[in-house]
């Protein structure tokens, strides 16, 4: 099965500042804010989640195609990639810009001041599932990125008779109800986690009838209290796995999709795909950044079998 990753390929600049912003706020003047904040650290990491879904599908033994579009700042990133063994033949990278990037301070109440710069991701649409070829057996992940290039994937993807996945994500708060629902309604499967769910809901009027209507599989993740799989034959819940430590919950909802999608490479039923990706979750949520771990397929499977029992495809 040929897996390829559409979404967002970014550098995540995560900033702390010692003290809390809201001590420097003034109620009196602010019609006229002019702030800035000495931090204490800087950590640039790997991101976007084109990226760290194809890179849990890596280490669990594919070779995904990574199609996105990258800023003239991405060299190292994709020799990062090509070593992690991603195919990368797909992503373009455009001249004159950079990655898309995310900057965010974090005080030390949690408060966070951020800015996302779209950067090379505003230029998704200029790539084509009509350009790519042996598509014959081909599963995609539409996860977010720039909204009318993820309309443009769905549509291009229904019209040429090729399997994808829905997945807004983040995406879900920016994009209007008939995006939302374009997207929906030629797809295989739909995923996102219970808010987004909500504001897909709002947005479109769809619920679980209504999205099942269109799509076989709807997937709802819920965190900590795992996921649940929507069919037209009924509801199972799947857990999620315990971690051994919680260092950060960037990328855990990618590396879930990307175990979920190995399980459906593999041709396992829908449980167990999601508990592929309970797992891989895990994984994730154990470590700092969304691509900063790693394991062997032996060690995933001993993990597996230790909370789910003997892995059956």
């Amino acid at each position: 099965m040929k897996l390829i990753v559409t979404g967002s390929i970014a550098f995540d600049y995560l900033m702390s500042f010692p003290g809390k912003f809201t001590e420097h706020f003034l109620p009196e003047h602010m019609h006229r804010v002019s702030l800035s904040f000495l931090v204490d650290t800087m950590d640039k990491r790997r991101g976007g989640c084109a990226p760290n879904i194809a890179y849990t599908l890596a280490l669990l033994g594919e070779r995904p195609y990574l199609m996105a579009t990258a800023g003239q700042d991405v060299t190292d990133y994709k020799a990062w990639m090509d070593a992690a063994q991603i195919d990368t033949s797909l992503m373009k990278i455009v001249d004159g810009k950079f990655c898309a990037s995310f900057f965010c301070s974090t005080d030390q109440a949690n408060n966070q001041i951020a800015s996302f710069y779209t950067g090379a991701m505003a230029n998704a649409g200029e790539l084509s599932f009509r350009a790519v070829s042996d598509l014959a057996d081909g599963l995609v992940i539409i996860s977010p990125n720039d909204p009318g290039a993820m309309v443009q994937y769905a549509e291009e993807c229904a019209a040429i008779g090729l399997k994808y996945i829905w997945d807004p994500g983040q995406q879900c708060a920016r994009m209007e109800g008939d995006q939302l629902t374009a997207g929906v309604t030629g797809a295989f499967m739909v995923i996102c986690n219970d808010y987004e769910f909500e504001l897909i809901r709002q947005k479109t009027g769809m619920g679980e009838a209504e999205i099942l209507a269109h799509v076989p599989l709807l997937v709802v993740t819920k965190g900590e209290k795992g996921c649940t799989i929507h069919t037209r034959d009924g509801v199972t819940d799947v857990a999620a796995v315990t971690p051994h430590r919680m260092e950060d919950p960037t990328g855990v909802g990618d590396a879930f999709r990307g175990g979920f999608m190995k399980g459906l490479a593999m041709g396992a039923a829908y449980p167990v795909c999601a508990q592929l990706g309970s797992v891989a979750a895990t994984y994730a949520l154990e470590h700092l950044g969304g691509t900063s771990h790693a394991y062997t397929w032996k060690e995933f499977s001993a993990r597996y079998e230790e909370h789910f029992g003997t892995l059956k495809a």
